[in-house]
C-alpha cells in the first residue's frame, strides 16, 4: 500500500467537486474511466481538491451545466479554480495532476469522449496559466485518485499497480 494514510475521505462522486484546507482529510474518486479526474493543490497555502468531469463542454446540456457545473470539464475546472482562490490558494503555487481520459466503450473511436475531456482540460488549464505537474491519461483503463491533504501527494490505483503520480 502506498504511503497516504486514511484520515478523513471525502468521496468525490461523478460531476463532483471537493475542496479542503484540512491536513487530516483525504479526497478519492473511484472509477476514472472516459471521465477526467484533476487534483489542484497549493502546497504553501495548504488548499486543495478534486474533480471528477464526466463530459467535455457545458454547452451540450446548458441547463445540466447551471445545475451542475462540474459534470462538465470546462465550467467544472473553472469554477474549481476560482474556489480554490476563494479559499486562498496561488495561481502561481498550484500543482495540478491528471488522471482518466481513457478510451473506454468506444471501440470505434467515434465519441473519443476520453481524449475530449483531457484536450478541454488542457484548454482551461492553460488560460488559466496552470501546468500539469504529472498526468496518467488515456489506454483503456479504469483509475482510483486519490489526494492525500497532509502531503499534497496525488496517487493513483488500477487495476495492476498503485503510483504516486
Amino acid at each position: 500500500m502506498l504511503a497516504y494514510k486514511q484520515r478523513k475521505q471525502l468521496v468525490v462522486g461523478i460531476g463532483d467537486l471537493k475542496l479542503s484546507s484540512d491536513t487530516e482529510d483525504t479526497i478519492i474518486t473511484y472509477s476514472l474511466g472516459s471521465c477526467i479526474g484533476l487534483t489542484l493543490y497549493d502546497p504553501i497555502n495548504q488548499v486543495g481538491g478534486m474533480i471528477h468531469c464526466m463530459l467535455p463542454l457545458s454547452k451540450q446540456d446548458p441547463e445540466k451545466a447551471r445545475r451542475n457545473p462540474y459534470m462538465f470539464t470546462d465550467s467544472g475546472v473553472q469554477s474549481m479554480i476560482q474556489q480554490l482562490f476563494d479559499l486562498g490558494a496561488s495561481r502561481k503555487n498550484l500543482i495540478a495532476k491528471v488522471a482518466g481520459g481513457a478510451k473506454l466503450l468506444d471501440a470505434k473511436g467515434l465519441f473519443r469522449i476520453g481524449e475530449r475531456n483531457y484536450t478541454v482540460l488542457r484548454k482551461v488549464l492553460w488560460k488559466n496559466d496552470i501546468l500539469i505537474a504529472a498526468e496518467d491519461v488515456g489506454e483503456s483503463k479504469s483509475r482510483t485518485m486519490v489526494l492525500d491533504m497532509a502531503t499534497g501527494k496525488t496517487y493513483l490505483r488500477t487495476a495492476r499497480m498503485e503510483m504516486e503520480l
